[in-house]
């Protein structure tokens, strides 16, 4: 239950904006530019404070980010680490999945490579509190529809 200070001090949102953005690559040009432009947010703080949050990761790295525009044409924003399938690909070394998950299998890759990605995705801020065996089930479970299969060891 919200006291009633924090009700009083809370900022009316204008919008809620959720764009994919490379890693250390937000510039004031689309996507990033009209998305918050229309809002009249400040593109520049928000392009040095990104690339300063993504610098530890690889340029071109895709990073889900949800931007929250107040209505007194200030902002904050959380960035997400990449996506799942994102990484599966990485790992595998392949551009997409299989055309017909469940019949044609793409590739293999091992339990440890699960394992590492779930270790990754559990600093997210909705995994946080999610136990890794979880998030390792839900990754397999990526992994299963777009036709890559989970073996316990390499050959």
């Amino acid at each position: 239950m919200s006291t009633l200070k924090e009700i009083l001090t809370r900022r009316p949102v204008a919008a809620t904006i959720r764009l994919t953005v490379p890693a250390g690559g937000a510039r004031p040009a689309p996507p990033v530019g009209p998305a918050l432009g229309q809002y009249r947010l400040n593109l520049m703080a928000f392009c040095k404070d990104f690339n300063a949050r993504t610098q530890k990761y690889k340029p071109d790295t895709p990073m889900a980010v949800t931007i929250t525009a107040f209505k007194d044409n200030t902002f904050e924003f959380t960035v997400k680490s990449p996506s799942v399938t994102w990484y599966l690909k990485k790992a595998a070394g392949i551009e997409s999945g299989s055309s017909r998950p469940g019949h044609v299998i793409a590739t293999t890759l091992s339990v440890r490579h699960i394992y590492e990605i779930a270790k990754i995705k559990q600093s997210d801020p909705y995994c946080q509190y999610m136990s890794l065996e979880s998030i390792c089930k839900s990754i397999i479970g990526t992994a299963n529809t777009m036709g890559i299969k989970v073996v316990k060891e390499l050959d």
